[in-house]
This record gives C-alpha cells, sequence and structure tokens, in this order.
C-alpha cells in the first residue's frame, strides 16, 4: 500500500512540474502598439505619439530542462509619425520613426507545462526621417544605436505554432539631429512563430 501510494505521489509531483523548454529554431511576426517620445537634449521640450508596430523575429533557443537562453533578432516598423511642439520653432515640424533593428539575447523559465515567462536585453538600432509637412525643406534622415530591454510570456499552440505577448522599451541617444535630441519607444505586441 506505501508503495502504491509513494507512486501515486511521484506522479502527481511530475504532472505539476512545468514540463522542459522548448529550444531550437523559430521564426514569427508581431504586431501592436507604440508609444514614441521624442526629447530635446537639453530636456526642454518633448513630443509623443501613439503608433502602430509590426515586424518579423527570429531566434534559437537552447533548453535547459525547465528553462531556456537562446538570442533573437528583429526587425519591425511603425505607422505614423511625431509633431514637434511650434514653441520650439524647429525647422523641421515631424519625426517618422522608419525602421527599428534588434538582436539580443533572452532567458527564460517555464511556468506550468506550455507556458513560460522570459525577460530579454540587447542591441537596437532606430532609423529617422524628420521632415516638415510643408515640404519646404529636403528630409532630415539619421541612424543612432540603444539598448531595448523587456519581457514577455509564450505559450505553445497545436503543433510547431506558439504565441507571445511582449513588453520592450528601446532607448536611443542623440537620435535626431538638430534641436531634438533623444527617442525612446515603448511597445506591447502580440506575435505567432513557428518552432523547428
Amino acid at each position: 500500500m506505501r508503495k502504491i501510494i509513494g507512486l501515486a505521489a511521484l506522479a502527481a509531483a511530475c504532472a505539476a512540474s512545468p514540463a522542459a523548454a522548448k529550444g531550437g529554431f523559430y521564426v514569427g511576426a508581431i504586431a501592436g502598439y507604440q508609444g514614441l517620445k521624442v526629447e530635446s537634449s537639453n530636456g526642454s521640450a518633448t513630443a509623443k505619439a501613439d503608433n502602430a508596430v509590426y515586424g518579423a523575429q527570429v531566434g534559437y533557443d537552447l533548453s535547459l530542462g525547465t528553462a531556456f537562453v537562446g538570442v533573437e533578432g528583429e526587425v519591425s516598423a511603425a505607422s505614423g509619425d511625431t509633431k514637434f511642439p511650434g514653441s520650439t520653432g524647429a525647422a523641421y515640424d515631424s519625426l517618422k520613426a522608419n525602421g527599428q533593428y534588434y538582436i539580443g539575447a533572452r532567458a527564460g523559465i517555464n511556468l506550468t507545462p506550455g507556458i513560460a515567462a522570459y525577460g530579454k536585453v540587447g542591441y537596437t538600432s532606430l532609423d529617422t526621417k524628420a521632415f516638415s509637412s510643408a515640404g519646404s525643406l529636403a528630409e532630415l534622415k539619421d541612424n543612432s544605436d540603444g539598448i531595448r530591454y523587456g519581457g514577455g510570456v509564450q505559450l505553445d499552440l497545436p503543433g510547431p505554432l506558439e504565441a507571445r505577448v511582449e513588453y520592450r522599451r528601446s532607448q536611443y541617444k542623440d537620435a535626431v539631429s538638430g534641436t531634438y535630441g533623444d527617442v525612446t519607444t515603448d511597445q506591447v505586441v502580440a506575435g505567432v512563430g513557428v518552432r523547428f
């Protein structure tokens, strides 16, 4: 009887323990919300905008039992542009974030079988375009480096599919020539991927 009870307890413990984390290559698509903030180098003026963001991801995870570590790359773009305050008297009155490029590391742990939480950090690059709504000035294009950090939850779907919901913040210094200097983006995205 004791053996039966012991085996039953062992089976229950195994069932309650998170399954091994998935490893391997994956590709996916993401879409969601982006809040963009542009701030002058001296902090005297700011401009904000809410946009949609969309892009593609590729990465590789190494399974460490119920945990994993991996590398990931992403390319994304956003809709809309940011209007500079008229009080600044800047030559350019709008800024568009043409694209963001990211490569970094992530690490996570399974919370339950099929659900994992993770954090991420890495290098990111931002392409911007400043322009005047009147079209009287040539577009001013710029590129800057920054850091991205964030985290999320991913869920196993049937077959090789998986889904994720993620928050991340990217910070760029001296991203806009002239009056405006720093750009910050806050994004909340959902994605679907295929793991190989």
